[in-house]
């Protein structure tokens, strides 16, 4: 991404976002890109809320948000970016409200759609990046496909009862060694049988786990705005919540 046709960051934005300014790997440059990208994000429940928290306060320029349920109570305990008072509501117009009051400056684009195969190619192609935090395989497919097809990069991640999952795909360029990079259907050539692993309702999870996923969800999607660091590009990060320990899984293209 450039900065190039930029309109300069204004005093307030020069003060809000110091402390990445002052970072010789963001500086002013990498904070022009973070407002001039857009990131969609598919889900604003538990790994979408912490999510669009963090690019918001990071000053992503545009959030677009695809969520077409609506909040209950039993929500509440791992989708921070929704309270009490938003039971009831669309989750997009309840994250909204709080993203706008987190930062006025990103401009919030709702989508109270469910994604199919004849909306999602054409949604994804007007985003710069992708962030998924869906709860059910078709959607996770669905949304990695499509990604791949229009050359948007893809931030991955699930969660459940207490580890996580992510990574990062963008299996329409090279690795340093030539190869394509792996794609979803690599890492999973399949979805698992229809029972085989239970829903969240079913199986529970531990609230502050999502806000730990999500959160590393935002860190990466930040690196790959401003273009630093090393994305978990063909590495699958694992979190086990109960033994506080992180693991590193590498893995390629199939074919």
């Amino acid at each position: 991404m450039t900065t190039q046709g930029l309109a300069p960051l204004t005093d307030e934005e020069l003060e809000r976002y110091a402390r990445h300014i002052v970072l010789p790997e963001i500086g002013g440059a990498g904070q022009q890109k973070l407002k001039r990208a857009r990131v969609l994000v598919v889900g604003a429940g538990g790994l979408g809320a912490p999510a669009l928290q963090y690019l918001a306060a990071a000053g992503v320029g545009t959030l677009g948000i695809v969520d077409d349920d609506t909040v209950s109570l039993s929500n509440l305990h791992r989708q921070v970016i929704h309270d009490t008072g938003s039971v009831g509501q669309p989750k997009i117009e309840s994250a909204r409200a709080a993203l706008t009051r987190i930062n006025p400056n990103v401009s919030i684009d709702l989508h109270n759609i469910r994604l199919t195969d004849d909306n999602i190619r054409d949604l994804v192609a007007q985003y710069d990046i992708v962030t998924d935090g869906s709860d059910n395989f078709a959607t996770r497919y669905a949304v990695a496909d499509a990604a791949a097809a229009v050359g948007r990069p893809l931030v991955h991640a699930a969660v459940g009862r207490f580890d996580g999952t992510l990574t990062v795909l963008k299996p329409f360029e090279s690795g340093p060694d030539g190869t394509l990079n792996p794609s979803y259907r690599d890492l999973f050539p399949e979805p698992p049988p229809a029972g085989l692993v239970p829903s969240c309702a079913e199986a529970g999870v531990v609230g502050a786990l999502t806000g730990v996923i999500g959160t590393l969800q935002a860190m990466e999607v930040i690196k790959l705005i401003v273009g630093i660091g090393e994305p978990l590009i063909g590495r699958l990060l694992l979190y086990d919540a109960l033994a506080a320990r992180f693991d590193v899984m590498r893995y390629k293209r199939r074919g």
